[in-house]
């Protein structure tokens, strides 16, 4: 019965440690230093659009992950994602950058199959 006890909590204890898709191992220096704002233009045509983002797991791998890697593309002015509401809205330069392209990004982090992007609306800034 024991035996049975440990197997379980060994179980349940590498679930844990497996189960958020945290792909960013970086130290606390490298983090810092590639934290720092990026400078960003005016937007030329501004544009706004908010998606569904399913198969984030937790708020700190996942959701971070996307928003960071939004923040990073050219052309992207703002990028949050909201991992209780499932939902991101991303301001973007549409001279720069297509809603598609954003999608496409999305769906392509991680192992390219566990973010699925649904309900894009497009509205101006």
């Amino acid at each position: 019965m024991n035996f049975s006890k440990s197997i379980i909590g060994i179980a349940v204890a590498t679930l844990f440690m497996v189960s958020c898709k945290n792909n960013n191992s970086k130290s606390d220096e490298t983090a810092t230093k590639s934290d720092a704002k990026k400078e960003i233009a005016a937007a030329v045509k501004p544009e706004t659009a908010s998606f569904t983002i399913d198969g984030m797991t937790c708020p700190e791998g996942c959701a971070k992950t996307i928003e960071k890697s939004l923040s990073e593309m050219d052309g992207v002015q703002n990028a949050k994602v909201d991992f209780d509401k499932k939902l991101a809205t991303v301001n973007f330069d549409l001279d720069k950058l297509k809603s598609k392209d954003i999608v496409k990004a999305v769906e392509a982090i991680g192992d390219g199959q566990s973010y699925k992007v649904s309900n894009v609306k497009i509205g101006t800034k």
